[in-house]
């Protein structure tokens, strides 16, 4: 079983991620379901190591020798880039393809808000790209500095495990670092990146206290700085920086953080009644309302502010929710489901609390074959 044609059909299926695990035969995620290619027949112990030698260095292999756990992209000429994950499981590999284009797509091009193309221009200051897995906010992040590569002048270091998207220099100067092959961890990469006279610096993951540390510092002294959490909502963001600190330290950070925070961008995929993934995005933005709820500790009153803050730019989730079911994007029951307050989003549905503006609070996944968003 050759590994370039699984990744090919892959591609060809428009699918979002490969899986090749022993007792199943390749499982392919098109439109966020999981789909068996029963056409070809269930992989063997011998089939994941073949498939896994193929696609790794000698290097990678003594890695995964070592810790049982591998992260890597792979790329074919001509076809596209993949990260790579492969685990072990009851002895035997694992492997998870995602793909990833080759093409950087434009903030327009996937109906991103508008305010994004004005938040990737600021100064300095603190935006934060959050969902679950799978939830596009890698495909976000590059899409925001492919504008800004279009627009200022910037140099930008940007911190990855692993690399996706590869940006070429148009205006701006972009350092890429892969986690592993490039530096060694994050919070390392970060501090010696303040060294580089940066203007923006993206983290792949703001996951332990040091790294989110150097983040809030940097964007304390002057860098504008991107990053992700895999957290379902501004409020549930903002605790999950703050919660990292210990507790003697956390009224310092609740200040630090207000003062830099920019915006909250947490997104979620739903599958499309036509076909297709489509985005609901909330959007919190540091408005000086916003600022005093974090410094004062008020946090579950984000939700609030945000919903009222309609003319500032701002939405709830399930006000990007119910506007998906009112245009007949996504249907009722799949946004019930990914909503905290069910009742409220049928009232949004209804129209007797809807006020999001259609036009800026989603964006669609229904990209040219061979594109995708993650």
């Amino acid at each position: 079983m050759e590994i370039e044609y699984l990744l090919r059909l892959a591609i060809d299926k428009r699918a979002s991620d490969l899986h090749l695990k022993v007792g199943s035969p390749p499982v392919l995620r098109i439109d966020g379901e999981l789909v068996p290619h029963d056409e070809l027949p269930q992989l063997v112990a011998k089939d994941t190591e073949s498939l896994f030698e193929q696609v790794t260095t000698r290097e990678q292999k003594n890695t995964f020798t070592r810790d049982l756990e591998l992260d890597f992209a792979h790329g074919i000429p001509g076809v596209g880039r993949f990260r790579v994950n492969v685990l072990q499981q009851r002895g035997t590999m694992s492997l998870a393809f995602r793909f990833i284009p080759f093409g950087i797509p434009s903030i327009d091009e996937i109906e991103l808000p508008q305010v994004l193309k004005t938040l990737i221009l600021r100064p300095r200051g603190l935006i934060l790209v959050t969902g679950h897995t799978g939830s596009g906010k890698s495909t976000t992040l590059a899409a925001m500095i492919n504008h800004l590569n279009e627009n200022d002048r910037r140099h930008v270091i940007m911190i990855e495990d692993p690399i996706e998207f590869l940006h070429t220099d148009h205006k701006c100067i972009i350092v890429q670092r892969d986690l592993g092959d490039d530096t060694k961890s994050f919070s390392t990469a970060l501090v010696k990146a303040l060294r580089h006279d940066p203007d923006v610096l993206v983290i792949g993951e703001m996951r332990d206290l040091g790294t989110i540390t150097t983040a809030l510092t940097a964007a304390e002294t002057g860098h504008l700085v991107l990053g992700t959490l895999h957290t379902s909502d501004a409020a549930q963001t903002i605790d999950r920086i703050i919660d990292v600190f210990p507790p003697g330290q956390q009224r310092q950070v609740r200040l630090q953080l207000s003062q830099v925070i920019e915006a909250v961008l947490s997104q979620t995929l739903l599958p499309r009644t036509k076909g297709g993934r489509i985005a609901a995005v909330e959007i919190m933005l540091g408005t000086p309302a916003v600022r005093n709820l974090i410094r004062s500790e008020k946090i579950h009153e984000l939700g609030t502010v945000i919903q009222l803050g309609n003319k500032e730019g701002m939405q709830t989730l399930d006000q990007a929710l119910a506007a998906l079911v009112k245009t007949g994007t996504v249907a009722q029951e799949e946004v019930l489901l990914r909503s905290s307050n069910p009742g409220q989003l049928r009232e949004l549905i209804t129209g007797s609390l809807f006020t999001a503006n259609t036009s800026t609070q989603s964006y669609e996944f229904d990209l040219p074959q061979g594109s995708n968003m993650r």
